[in-house]
């Protein structure tokens, strides 16, 4: 069993940058892959970004292509969010999730542990 925890979300301008850390603790997270989703208020939750379990396939939303990276240090248990460029409408609470299977995740969910959310807010 693999659980995640979010963090390192803030307060940033627009053009400003922030990185998110999802922490897993348990079993096997090397075999997990892991996905970025957020909740704008009044909105639905979407997929923002997604990494295969050994960080070699990578899949993100067509607004944060180009701005967010995903990457993983199995090492450490750790998936890392760098958000660049940020936008007012990037402004949501951030979810980290876990699932065996990365089409899983892209497709908008996950079966695995997700972690309790943070906050990101853009400023214009």
């Amino acid at each position: 069993q693999v659980h995640v925890a979010d963090s390192g979300g803030g307060l940033v301008q627009a053009g400003g940058s922030l990185r998110l850390s999802c922490a897993a603790s348990g079993r096997a997270f090397s075999s997990y892959a892991v996905g970025w989703f957020r909740q704008a208020p009044g909105k639905e939750r979407e997929f923002v970004a997604a990494i295969h379990w050994g960080g070699g396939r990578t899949y993100y939303a067509d607004s944060v292509k180009g701005r967010f990276t995903i990457s993983r240090d199995n090492a450490k248990d750790m998936v890392y969010l760098q958000m660049n460029s940020l936008k007012p409408e990037d402004t949501a609470v951030y979810y980290c999730a876990a699932d065996p299977s990365v089409d899983f995740i892209v497709d908008g969910g996950a079966r695995g542990s997700w972690g309790q959310g943070t906050q990101v807010t853009v400023s214009s």
